[in-house]
């Protein structure tokens, strides 16, 4: 199902899969990253979701303080989740946030638990983190309707 409630973020949940999908919207407010990020931490608590995708492709460049504040605030409650597979998607034309991905990773990475993936696209990183699943073509066409807010 897709879910609109969280200000700057497009997601998807699947329940059958555990999974969670994210992507930044287009025009979103960057000051509200900090609320938002913290209230997507409430929700893969709150959905148990042991798979996540975060589409890194749509986010633009983190600000140092922002940057700051994931690697004290976010990414010990990211590690602290019971994720078993983390994907992010990122192309490498995203430089800044790439060096930024890294920098965090690097931070929290002796707590780190899960299977962490790269992939340059989101759709090839779902497929991976569907693994197959008969449910991706619905999670597929659903998500391909994200922008219709009708």
């Amino acid at each position: 199902m897709l879910l609109r409630h969280i200000p700057n973020f497009c997601l998807q949940h699947d329940p059958a899969l555990h999974v969670l999908r994210l992507e930044w919207l287009p025009r979103s407010d960057q000051r509200q990253l900090r609320p938002s990020a913290t209230q997507l931490m409430a929700l893969l608590h709150e959905r148990q979701v042991l798979h996540l995708l975060l589409d890194m492709n749509s986010v633009p460049d983190l600000p140092l303080a922002d940057q700051a504040w994931l690697g004290d605030h976010w990414m010990p409650g990211l590690v602290a989740l019971p994720l078993e597979r983390l994907v992010l998607a990122i192309d490498s034309s995203q430089v800044h946030n790439q060096l930024a991905i890294d920098a965090l990773h690097d931070l929290v990475q002796p707590a780190i638990r899960f299977e962490s993936q790269y992939f340059s696209d989101a759709e090839s990183a779902f497929e991976w983190l569907a693994d197959g699943s008969p449910h991706l073509p619905a999670l597929s066409a659903e998500w391909a309707t994200r922008y219709a807010w009708g």
